[in-house]
């Protein structure tokens, strides 16, 4: 398959052409793009009260492959009612995460019941029985609470205070598998775990940092930012062990200049190994300080710790950071060149520093980085986490975490007249940890894939099959939904966000609330999120208490709530009448005093990790395609990379001959913990010798389950693996 030689372009309109062919039409596809709804994929933010297709700035137009394909798969009919009695679980625990996606959209509640060979509809009052009388004899510890980050503001509180009411803080959502360590690490540098600026500010930086990331393939309209950053003569610095094609090159297809000539992205490209951010980043903060390029002033001022943090610097050696980073001494006296000239600096990152045992000390490290020459705390400049879900900051926000922050937790009990549970409460990994030895019974699942995003798969479908019940809330399938199944399984279908009967509201990362007017029913049989919470509460808690959970039905009733208890909220209680979106206080930072007990932004020092590896060995990371969101596959092609398919392999050519095999050869992947047989190798040249990788999550068998212990992140970058060739491939 050809590899292109530029991200978007010409393709990406003919990809949208054929979408359009899916979707019954170029005009009902423009419709759906364009309703008052916010952006189903990515949390970089769209749509909204400003239509679809228009950003926070009010662009317009502004949209993705992702919103697309997410879209077209919303509008795909519905599941055959012969599939379910064509495959059995088995035969569907053998699809493809595509498979299952493109089987089409579910509209009847599904039961599978161990021992049998397939699912079988059931009428939605036989399911809110089913699970009530079940909720009702469990202890409430027993269970696990688990949350997409897809689902709306509306529904992540009031699952969220269900889960608590009923008497349980085993509430997690899937930032534990992705940005979590951003929350952590920003929370404990700058006292607020989002980002620190808005959208404006990152069109005005001369220089953008771009970490650890792939935005071309999994945040596209990020693009048409870097574009006008590029435009008006800033720098973007790309750091990342792959080159990847739309971080070299990308043609914004809205904008016709960059169409016909593409737009130079990266002005500076730097791989270093996996794993190695963390030794870089303090490489340049060294540099920057020998320089005498810092801002002493803010340091001394403005920061905590100030001194402990320099004397650390200037204690590492050249000689361990240029071997753990792998990155040259004239390449990081180059980036901090750059660094050092440059007015308006912004730090963006993704997975590719949050998803190491070491994610919160990476991002320490960024916010330490930043600090250096004052760049954070002020306009045009500042720290960028950039987020997947569409919605998992706001999940956040809205209390779905274990332990809810005290201003929440004081506000929930003092309005409604609340005793709350005090306990821990089991993050997202130590649930699974905790189902596989039986201490957990039954888990509830707000949208989301938990088998598929998990690490150790055989030990993720291990645990899930130790519960007594699990219910899933979901669109269309995924591999959750045939794999690991519990004793009693129910799929529950709901609606879109764009479907819903009452408004809804999602929070973009740059701390944005926007309204989602949702729409009319594209199906019969799904039923809103918040009316299938509600339900079930309803049945299992009655409406004698502090929630009429019946009214609840109603997301303004649940807003008002939110209003109420949520700091930063309180204009989301008029918002489905003034129509007014909103910023939400105290978490933008244009000015250098900080939510930290001191006002101040806190410095860490870290030991840097050793590199993992030897000569036998490479470091993998698990990556997306262009093709899918998360662990939902809309193409099984990845044609940025020009990969054809998903069980592949991606190493340098140099480490092919050093280990013996050469490309389209099958072979043995092991690491510590699992192994697969009959993947391809595909030699890669864009990727730093050493180092290799494979798709998420067709990779996670091999990844451990070592987590960061602040975060409690798994560690899908930097795996340790042996590759050997097979003598011929399997059957």
């Amino acid at each position: 398959m050809r590899k292109l030689s530029s991200g978007g372009g010409w393709q990406a309109i003919k990809y949208t052409f054929t979408k359009a062919r899916q979707a019954g039409g170029i005009w009902k596809l423009w419709k759906a793009m364009r309703s008052k709804n916010a952006c189903k994929t990515c949390a970089l933010g769209m749509g909204g009260q400003k239509g679809g297709m228009v950003n926070e700035l009010g662009n317009f137009p502004e949209v993705c492959k992702k919103s697309l394909q997410a879209m077209v798969a919303d509008m795909q009919g519905a599941v055959k009612p012969e599939f379910w009695q064509t495959y059995s679980v088995a035969q569907l625990s053998k699809f493809t995460p595509y498979q299952m996606e493109h089987s089409g959209r579910l509209t009847q509640p599904m039961l599978y019941e161990r021992g049998a060979n397939y699912y079988r509809p059931i009428e939605w009052d036989e399911a809110f029985r089913r699970i009530a009388d079940k909720l009702k004899r469990l202890p409430a510890d027993d269970t696990f609470w688990y949350f997409s980050g897809r689902s709306s503001n509306e529904a992540g509180f009031l699952l969220q205070l269900f889960a608590r009411i009923y008497g349980t803080n085993n509430v997690n959502n899937c930032s534990y598998y992705c940005h979590q360590a951003s929350g952590v690490g920003l929370a404990s540098t700058i006292g607020s775990g989002t980002a620190t600026l808005l959208l404006d500010d990152v069109e005005h930086a001369d220089l953008v940092f771009l970490i650890g990331g792939n935005p071309a393939s999994n945040h596209p309209r990020l693009m048409s930012t870097l574009k006008h950053v590029r435009r008006h003569g800033g720098e973007v610095i790309v750091i990342n062990p792959v080159i990847e094609t739309g971080l070299v090159n990308f043609r914004v297809p809205s904008d016709p200049i960059s169409l016909l000539f593409g737009t130079k992205i990266a002005t500076l490209y730097v791989q270093p190994h996996i794993g190695g951010d963390l030794a870089l980043l303090k490489g340049i903060a060294k540099q920057i300080d020998e320089m005498g390029a810092g801002d002493a002033r803010f340091l001394a001022e403005r920061c905590d710790n100030n001194e402990e943090w320099l004397a650390h610097i200037r204690g590492l050696s050249w000689e361990e950071i240029v071997i753990k980073s792998g990155v040259t001494r004239e390449q990081i006296n180059d980036i901090a060149a750059r660094y050092a000239k440059a007015k308006n600096v912004v730090f963006s990152w993704t997975m590719g520093i949050t998803h190491h045992a070491h994610g919160v000390d990476n991002v320490q490290a960024i916010a330490a980085l930043a600090a250096l020459r004052g760049m954070v705390g002020r306009p045009n400049a500042g720290l960028m986490p950039i987020r997947g879900h569409s919605n998992v900051q706001g999940i956040g926000s809205v209390g779905v975490t274990p332990q809810l922050k005290q201003a929440i937790f004081e506000r929930l009990e003092s309005n409604f007249n609340l005793q709350l549970p005090t306990t821990t409460g089991l993050d997202t990994l130590a649930c699974m940890e905790a189902a596989h030895t039986g201490a957990l019974k039954m888990g509830f699942c707000l949208g989301g894939n938990l088998y598929g995003s998990n690490p150790d798969q055989k030990f993720a479908a291990e645990a899930l099959e130790q519960l007594e019940m699990l219910v899933f809330m979901s669109t269309t399938l995924n591999t959750g939904h045939a794999n690991g199944l519990a004793k009693e399984t129910l799929i529950l279908p709901v609606l879109a966000r764009d479907e819903e009967p009452h408004p809804t509201t999602q929070e973009s990362m740059f701390n944005y609330v926007r309204l989602s007017d949702g729409g009319p029913r594209r199906l019969q049989g799904p039923l809103s999120e918040v009316e299938v919470i509600a339900r079930i509460a309803s049945d299992v808690l009655g409406n004698a208490g502090p929630i009429d959970w019946q009214s609840m039905q109603d997301t303004g009733k649940i807003r008002d709530a939110i209003a109420k208890v949520v700091p930063g909220f309180a204009k989301i209680e008029t918002i489905d009448k003034t129509k007014q979106e909103f910023q939400i206080d105290g978490r933008t930072f244009h000015t250098p005093i900080f939510p930290t007990p001191t006002g101040k932004l806190q410095l860490f020092t870290h030991e840097i990790p050793p590199l993992k590896g030897d000569s036998h060995q490479l470091r993998l990371m698990t990556v997306r395609s262009e093709g899918q969101f998360n662990t939902v596959v809309y193409e099984e092609t990845d044609i940025y990379r020009g990969i054809d398919r998903r069980d592949v392999i991606l190493m340098h050519p140099d480490d092919c001959r050093r280990l013996g095999v050469a490309n389209d050869q099958p072979v043995e992947i092991k690491s510590d913990i699992g192994s697969i047989r009959g993947f391809l190798v595909r030699e890669y040249a864009d990727i730093r010798p050493g180092n290799a990788l494979m798709y998420y999550p067709e990779a996670n068998v091999l990844v451990a389950r070592h987590a960061d212990p602040k975060s409690k992140t798994p560690a899908f970058k930097g795996v340790i693996v042996e590759v050997a060739p097979l003598s011929a491939t399997p059957a």
